[in-house]
């Protein structure tokens, strides 16, 4: 069966299932994008321009919609330009509007992947009342709710990859959209050896690890609130120190509309007297090190506004991370406090201090936190669990039963993590993912 994937940013979230569904010699495999952030072995790609895009002079609420059609026309014609890929099943993700027109090309049944669908209260922008943003900005969100429904109409099946995800969806829709998430290889994100060394940096016996992941330093992702939890931690005791990994980029929200133009990390950091010999920026940082950074860390930091939950939360926690994280509902049944990880409220900066200082008090209890994190990803989100679910979707949305001609046996998940640190050398790799 030949599966067409379609996501501006190709694979993405479709990265692991399409490399097991080859790997196993299910079918064919393409992939539609704008870019790809990385070659896949074994499949095509088939890449899109957009001739436009939305500017100033479109109406502010309109402009996520015709960035849309932008995409839904340059994926139509970059696949029709391709007359030799003929698709059995098109999955595509929601929110771009990348899938809109290609039933118009082939007659092939569309699963879509659905990650949110905006609140009419201003939603996930909203819950950031303490910031400058224009109040009007944050109900503009909800109008890219067009493109998603355009989608619910058309596609014959869709997935959500959490609970919470999945219920923010109209309930109408609710039947034909399935919790799956993405699929945690959790044989790649595990603790390991790693030398206790960052950046050519020796770290010191004792020395104890925080650490912080974000794709983009930003409002929505806490950034702000890690720092002021951090320079709490710094001011309380000399034994910590803070790895921080991300970019000056604003992915979600609109930071930049009040701080007069400067990058989010750059205004939070002028707030404030933060002891910046002990909190370290590693940038935008390949696969490889993430994972001996995770493998440092005695305590990881997630703190998110109610939206899409982050891969390197899941990351963090595949890797026996002890996570502290924001107590709002994207995250209520993923992570329970002092069962697989901790909370606190998201704007309660002494409560999230003070879970932090415990932890760090307590490594032993802190341990049975990461390996019990590791558990709820192993029981629940890794591919090996996920992928057969994707297999059954799959099915179900074209009528035809699969074959694996070569059956991927689940590998055997170590029943704890490997220690902290070592003298094991790090592999470099190229690719990101933060």
């Amino acid at each position: 069966m030949h599966i067409l994937f379609v996501h501006r940013c190709s694979p993405a979230q479709f990265e692991a299932f399409a490399r097991r569904w080859m790997d196993e010699g299910r079918g064919q495999v393409t992939f539609c994008g704008e870019a790809a952030s990385a070659p896949m072995a074994g499949a095509r790609f088939v890449q899109y321009a957009t001739r436009g895009a939305s500017n100033e002079h479109t109406h502010f609420l309109s402009r996520g919609f015709e960035n849309g059609i932008w995409h839904a026309e340059a994926v139509y014609s970059a696949l029709a330009a391709n007359p030799d890929v003929r698709p059995d099943v098109i999955v595509g993700h929601s929110g771009f509007g990348s899938t809109m027109l290609l039933p118009q090309l082939y007659d092939a049944p569309i699963v879509n992947y659905f990650e949110i669908f905006f609140g009419t209260n201003g939603g996930s922008s909203a819950f950031r009342t303490d910031t400058k943003e224009p109040a009007f900005s944050r109900v503009a969100h909800v109008m890219n709710n067009a493109i998603h429904l355009m989608d619910l109409q058309t596609a014959k099946l869709g997935y959500s990859p959490t609970k919470w995800q999945r219920e923010t969806m109209p309930k109408e829709y609710l039947p034909k959209i399935r919790e799956i998430f993405d699929g945690m290889e959790t044989d790649v994100w595990a603790r390991r050896p790693v030398p206790r060394r960052f950046a050519g940096k020796q770290i010191p016996e004792g020395m104890k690890v925080v650490t912080y992941v974000s794709r983009g330093f930003e409002a929505m992702r806490g950034f702000d609130i890690f720092m002021k939890v951090a320079k709490k931690i710094c001011d309380a005791r000399k034994d910590v120190m803070f790895l921080v990994v991300g970019s000056d980029r604003v992915s979600y929200g609109g930071d930049l509309m009040y701080t007069g133009g400067i990058n989010f990390r750059e205004w939070v950091l002028a707030q404030d007297d933060y002891d910046l010999s002990r909190i370290h920026f590693l940038g935008a940082i390949p696969k490889d090190q993430l994972i001996d950074v995770y493998s440092l860390s005695d305590l990881h930091m997630y703190f998110t506004v109610p939206f899409v939950p982050s891969w390197s939360m899941f990351n963090a926690m595949s890797c026996a991370c002890t996570v502290l994280v924001s107590d709002v509902p994207p995250l209520a049944d993923i992570v329970s406090d002092g069962v697989n990880g901790l909370k606190a409220p998201f704007f309660d900066v002494d409560g999230l201090f003070r879970k932090a200082m415990a932890a760090l008090d307590d490594p032993q209890g802190s341990r049975a936190l990461g390996l019990a994190a590791r558990r709820t990803i192993e029981e629940r989100y890794s591919l090996d669990v996920c992928y057969p679910k994707f297999v059954e979707l799959i099915e179900d949305a074209t009528g035809k039963k699969t074959e694996a001609k070569t059956p991927i046996k689940p590998k055997e998940q170590p029943s704890r993590p490997l220690p902290l640190i070592s003298a094991g050398p790090a592999k470099p790799e190229a690719a990101l993912i933060i």
